[in-house]
């Protein structure tokens, strides 16, 4: 499976995020890759609270954010991972972080809620993604060119027992579309990729944002691609827009029993 990994910053300008993701999407798909993968939460990176966020920015699934990737998906062919959005949830004010996946056809073809939500004080600033998140209560499996793909975001890699409830199911591929920060992804971000990899044998993809976001917070960057065996295939090192392109042979993939 030949894919690709979207670097990019988003901000506060929606529109200009949707337009900017699409952009990027066509150019991968030009490249003649299969899949594509965005990061979390890639169509805004700006104040959380508020009737704003719900009214403005969040958005039913499907909705402006995702639209126009289902066209690219159905005109180009390819399957589409749109990193994360904001879901308007039930309660007044409050939303999901929602990963989607988009096949060739254009078609949705499942969602994921993110589980476990962040929260730390970096720098002295206080981030507490549960006063604007309601968080998911299920994990999700979906199949791609017959592959099968487990759905997390950013602070879920965190969790290991996520990832475990993925083996049981024997996945190919776990997809971390992220926004980690720098203070704790120079720590953190490619010793647990590489472990989640390792610990589960199977491909990791992992897009992040990078750069200064709406909210005065660095991101990483550092979108990477880790194989079963643990290593690192590929790697957007430089603070900057990218796309990252790999080709996937799972017949290197070891298959162990499974813990059921």
């Amino acid at each position: 499976m030949k894919l690709a990994l979207i670097q990019f910053n988003a901000g506060q300008n929606k529109q200009q995020n949707i337009q900017k993701a699409c952009a990027l999407v066509e150019s991968a798909a030009g490249e003649g890759v299969q899949f594509i993968l965005l990061p979390e939460i890639f169509n805004y990176r700006g104040p959380l609270s508020g009737s704003d966020l719900y009214d403005k920015i969040a958005e039913d699934i499907p909705g402006e954010s995702l639209t126009p990737l289902m066209e690219i998906a159905k005109k180009r062919g390819v399957n589409i991972l749109a990193g994360s959005v904001y879901e308007r949830a039930e309660e007044k004010n409050k939303v999901y972080n929602t990963s989607v996946v988009i096949d060739y056809s254009g078609s949705l073809i499942c969602m994921y809620r993110k589980i476990n939500l962040f929260r730390a004080i970096i720098d002295g600033q206080e981030i507490d993604e549960t006063s604007t998140y309601i968080a998911g209560n299920k994990s999700v499996v979906c199949k791609i060119n017959d592959r099968k793909i487990g759905l997390s975001i950013c602070f879920d890699l965190r969790f290991p027992e996520l990832y475990r409830e993925y083996f049981n199911e024997g996945v190919d591929i776990i997809a971390v579309p992220s926004s980690f920060t720098t203070r704790t992804g120079q720590l953190h971000w490619e010793p647990l990729l590489r472990a989640r990899a390792i610990e589960n044998y199977c491909y990791v993809l992992a897009p992040n944002q990078f750069g200064i976001d709406g909210n005065d917070v660095e991101t990483y960057g550092h979108s990477m691609i880790i194989n079963p065996q643990g290593q690192v295939v590929g790697v957007l090192e430089k603070q900057e827009e990218g796309i990252l392109m790999a080709e996937l042979f799972f017949k290197d993939r070891i298959h162990y029993p499974s813990l059921n």
